[in-house]
């Protein structure tokens, strides 16, 4: 599979989002299992949690707790494996979503991340969300504490715009390793945001790359162009798509979400089918 580098890390250009798994609509353990254990068979080295992908209120970091389940029992060695995770979100089990970026509260939540993930480090940690309550400089500099501390091997935001990819850049000295950002063919707001990863050198990680777990059925008959491309090649219109946002800039790395061994394994094929210049051009005018 092709790789890209993701800070001192080099992983494969298609990631695995683990958070179909614990949410609404979640799968037994054991498809979850298989799923984690089909990704690794496919080559796939990056691995997308956080502690807030969960369903109930007393579940915090259900996903982080299921992938160190299946990565232990897939009899392989996973030392290859970057699991990155993320903390500052929340959900109190109703639904919703709550945000904390106090700086203690969330080196705390880091640790407690490494110890439901079982490592002594984490290999990618992110800043979730940004808290309006709380000034950015101080939640991305919890970032640089844990990096100087030991307790995470590489930094990165997530859901940020220019000026807080730029405001983190400069707290860690030049040691953001990814941003995280929303999107995909149906939602392009985050272009200007992946442009400037491009020119930081910075790892760009498309979350819901295929268009959100609710509008991925209809990626096709949304985008006729990608549902052409896709029938030209004879492929999946999701291997089109994440194609193309690999073909968009080489800091580009997609982490399509998965509860099924065979939609992964579809996923990960996308970071070996090559789009000519002109597929690429017609997809991202439409």
């Amino acid at each position: 599979m092709q790789q890209r580098t993701l800070g001192s890390r080099t992983v494969s250009a298609i990631g695995l989002g683990g958070m179909p798994m614990s949410i609404e609509g979640r799968p037994d353990e054991a498809r979850s299992v298989a799923t984690v254990h089909a990704a690794l068979d496919a080559g796939v080295t990056l691995i997308d949690t956080a502690d807030a992908y969960h369903l109930h209120a007393d579940e915090v970091g259900h996903n982080e707790e299921l992938i160190a389940r299946a990565l232990r029992s897939s009899g392989r060695d996973t030392s290859d494996v970057l699991v990155a995770t993320k903390g500052g979100h929340l959900r109190p089990g109703d639904g919703s979503w709550t945000r904390n970026g106090d700086p203690t509260y969330l080196k705390q939540a880091a640790k407690e991340s490494a110890r439901r993930l079982g490592v002594d480090a984490i290999g990618l940690y992110q800043f979730h969300r940004p808290d309006p309550e709380v000034p950015y400089a101080d939640s991305v500099g919890a970032l640089v504490e844990l990096l100087d501390e030991g307790v995470i091997q590489l930094a990165g935001i997530s859901n940020a715009d220019v000026g807080q990819i730029d405001l983190a850049h400069q707290l860690l000295d030049g040691r953001l390793a990814s941003v995280q950002n929303q999107f995909s063919p149906r939602f392009r707001s985050s272009q200007g945001e992946l442009d400037h990863c491009a020119a930081l050198g910075v790892a760009f990680l498309p979350w819901s790359p295929l268009g959100g777990i609710a509008n991925a059925a209809e990626l096709g008959a949304r985008h006729a162009v990608f549902q052409e491309v896709a029938d030209a090649h004879g492929v999946s219109v999701y291997q089109v798509t994440l194609a193309w946002e690999l073909a968009l800039a080489p800091v580009v790395i997609p982490i399509p979400g998965a509860s099924r061994p065979e939609s992964i394994r579809d996923s990960a094929a996308a970071a070996d089918l090559v789009l000519t210049p002109e597929e690429v051009a017609r997809l991202s005018a439409a």
